[in-house]
């Protein structure tokens, strides 16, 4: 039986590429991103496509169900989507801050409660979670 993979932010940068990799070693990959136009090219290479809105609880819970209804597990989530905000802490707003926790953090911990209890079924998983420099390196306006 294939692995199942669902990795975040798949539809550019490390999220695409980890795609590509674990899908030509035999994974079962579904790609995960809110732009799922710019994953067509990992639909015309086999792979899974869903949308997903970290900012979304309703999108975070239809994007688990469809890959459980499809494949019944989940073994590999690597939670990849993120980004920075970058600007003077007076001009950038709360709301924006707010969404970027959402993205990056809540978002990501929601997803995790979500495939959990099906990972302790198969008494088997892995979560990757991948995070940014920026929480250790200080840049201007960061």
């Amino acid at each position: 039986m294939k692995k199942v993979a669902l990795i975040t932010g798949a539809s550019s940068g490390m999220g695409k590429s980890t795609a590509t990799i674990l899908h030509r070693q035999g994974y079962t990959v579904y790609g995960a991103a809110r732009r799922t136009d710019e994953m067509n090219d990992l639909k015309a290479k086999g792979m899974g496509v869903v949308a997903l809105d970290l900012t979304n609880d309703k999108s975070i819970v239809e994007a688990v169900a469809t890959i459980l209804n499809n494949e019944g597990r989940i073994d590999i989530l690597i939670n990849n989507a993120g980004y920075g905000s970058y600007g003077a802490v007076e001009d950038v707003s709360l709301d924006e801050a707010r969404r970027q926790f959402e993205v990056n953090l809540f978002g990501m911990a929601r997803l995790t409660q979500l495939i959990l209890p099906t990972m302790r079924k198969q008494q088997s998983g892995r979560i990757v979670n991948i995070s940014s420099m920026g929480g250790k390196v200080y840049t201007p306006l960061g």
